[in-house]
């Protein structure tokens, strides 16, 4: 099958996935990228529709499409030479994590899509989305997450019932209350909570944290960027 037509229903409506609202109706999202397909194909995401270029032996039934149609339905300004529509994953929740990443208020695409790379590498069980968070689909946290969006289970809660029993763990500046992150010792089970570069963690989350860590650094800088504080962290306490 081969489509040359932007206004082509099928290619509307994949277009359609560029924006979170039709995200959200369909339960479906966008793939760029043939290295991006191959690994959600190999992990088992179910795979709706892959256009690919003209001439392409890849994915021999994907549907052929120009470049046009291909930079319809992509968000990069060059398009990518293959683009799919795969269902979002959904997970449920395990009493077994031990642990656990919490994002706060995360506008950056980018940032949230490195931190879901990162926070795979180092073991982390889960990730959960609190308070107004970007949207974990968007096409530029999926690319920055370099296939690993789909290799780590990812929530998005409106309470914290659900981690009373951990260690809660609040990432902030050096204050009277925090310890330096080389001297905390992690218990068994913990709540790492990271808030956003612009406005760190609210009151909210800070009243409940258990414990206060802060990154020793130069004090001529004032922060980092929230997905390197997030390495860092990781890095230092989950002793892989």
């Amino acid at each position: 099958m081969k489509i040359t037509s932007v206004s082509n229903e099928l290619v509307k409506e994949t277009a359609k996935l560029l924006q979170r609202k039709h995200r959200d109706e369909k339960g479906l999202f966008l793939l760029e990228g043939e290295k991006c397909i191959k690994e959600a194909i190999d992990s088992g995401l179910e795979i709706v529709h892959i256009f690919k270029e003209e001439g392409s032996a890849e994915f021999p039934d994907a549907i052929e499409a120009t470049e046009a149609v291909l930079s319809k339905i992509s968000s990069t300004t060059t398009p990518p030479k293959a683009v799919a529509a795969a269902r979002m994953v959904k997970h449920e929740w395990k009493d077994s994590y031990k642990k656990v990443v919490l994002l706060e208020n995360i506008k950056d695409a980018g940032n949230l899509g490195t931190i879901l790379r990162t926070s795979a590498a180092f073991g982390v069980d889960a990730v959960v989305l609190y308070g107004d968070t970007v949207d974990l689909y968007n096409p530029k946290c999926v690319r920055s997450s370099v296939g690993n969006l789909w290799k780590i289970p990812v929530y998005e809660f409106k309470d914290l019932d659900k981690f009373t029993s951990y260690e809660r763990i609040a990432t902030l500046p050096k204050a009277e209350n925090t310890i330096w992150l080389k001297d905390y010792q992690p218990a068994e089970k913990i709540l790492i909570m990271f808030g956003a570069e612009s406005t760190g963690l609210s009151e909210e989350l800070k009243n409940f944290a258990v414990k206060n860590v802060t990154i020793e650094m130069d004090n001529k800088v004032e922060s980092l960027n929230l997905s390197v504080s997030v390495g860092v962290f990781l890095y230092s306490t989950l002793n892989l």
